[in-house]
């Protein structure tokens, strides 16, 4: 059995499907259900015993210590985190106590679990956590991507906070011996994914006819990396990774905003055109709109994922061709999970982030 962390979240959720349409190892989910924790998107597995859903803190040090003494899980996957950076721009404090506090606790529960094992069982126990790219800070455009020896310079509340965490784990692992595995990834994509992100936000604008709103000049750069393939590369890294180290993963598709507001349009234009009859507008990408920059925006992310490659024979099996058409189909084929997640606090959200951007 594992313990997953924040499982009914996007990342979270695709990796609990995948995992159990793979295996019968059972899973323990632990998720605090905010906005962005959804239990419709484990709705597939309401009778699968294989799935044990706690509603809960990562912080609630009570909570996690009974988890892990009732379940004994073999390993922690920890992807319970706030991480929308206009978000913590908006309100800090939340990620302060999810991203660094949270992680804190969670650690500590699972030392003095760790320390109660038995010598066998304490050496096939791992703590695999899920960070991001965007603690190494901005490239410049000719830069070499995020290696895993890049030095941390985080520029948002919501990357400093996951920069905090990684140090947490580190020094876990380094103080006390704790197995502990961390993965840095690049800009997810896919199903499942909350309508405040770039490419959900453009989907589900375009098909309501609303602005596709676009900030600054859109020429910042990002490294797009399919959800599944990000599932997979986990997988391989808790099954082979080395215990200590960091893994960066990538999608090797690194593209500016504009770029993938493009291709979203261009999708939408096949796979769903508008309905001339309903509107004058012939094309979605009439919708755009460009609106003043995120503060301190960075401008480029790009990872070198070569050393999960080498070490752990893992590369995407996606392009962002094939990924970004199969997430904006699943969005047309959901629409339904889409409406119901766009309640009243994410109407007031949108409205708040991006009121008074011209």
């Amino acid at each position: 059995m594992i313990l997953v962390t924040g499982g009914a979240g996007f990342i979270g959720a695709n990796f609990v499907l995948d995992w159990l349409a793979q295996s019968d190892e059972a899973i323990v989910n632990l998720d605090a259900l905010t906005y962005a924790g959804n239990l419709q998107n484990l709705a597939s597995l309401a009778a699968d015993p294989r799935h044990i859903f706690v509603h809960g803190d990562i912080a609630d040090s009570t909570l996690v210590a009974g988890l892990l003494a009732q379940y004994q899980p073999r390993a922690i996957i920890n992807f319970a985190a706030e991480s929308h950076v206009d978000r913590s721009i908006h309100g800090p404090e939340d990620f302060i106590q999810t991203n660094i506090v949270g992680t804190f606790r969670l650690l500590e529960a699972v030392r003095a679990h760790w320390n109660g094992l038995n010598d066998e069982t304490k050496q096939g126990f791992r703590f695999l956590h899920v960070s991001t790219d965007e603690v190494y800070g901005s490239l410049a455009k000719d830069e070499p991507a995020f290696s895993e020896t890049r030095r941390y310079e985080p520029n948002s509340p919501y990357s400093a906070s996951k920069a905090a965490s990684d140090h947490l784990v580190r020094a876990y692992h380094h103080t006390y011996g704790l197995p502990t595995l961390t993965t840095n990834c690049s800009n997810n994509y896919g199903p499942y994914h909350f309508p405040e992100k770039l490419i959900p936000l453009m989907i589900v604008n375009a098909l309501a006819g609303k602005p596709l709103p676009v900030y600054g000049d859109g020429q910042q750069i990002r490294d797009w990396l399919y959800v599944k393939d990000h599932c997979s590369a986990i997988r391989r890294v808790l099954a082979a990774g080395r215990v200590g180290e960091v893994y960066n993963i990538g999608g090797c598709n690194e593209k500016p905003n504009i770029e993938i507001v493009h291709t979203v349009c261009a999708l939408l234009d096949e796979l769903h055109p508008l309905p001339t009859y309903h509107s004058p507008l012939t094309t979605y990408r009439s919708l755009i709109a460009y609106v003043t920059d995120r503060p301190g925006h960075d401008r480029r992310y790009a990872i070198d994922a070569s050393k999960i490659e080498h070490e752990l024979g893992w590369k995407p099996a996606e392009t962002f061709e094939t990924g970004i058409r199969k997430t904006v189909q699943w969005y047309l084929d959901n629409q339904s999970w889409v409406s119901n997640v766009q309640s009243g606090a994410y109407r007031t959200w949108v409205e708040k982030n991006y009121q008074g951007r011209s």
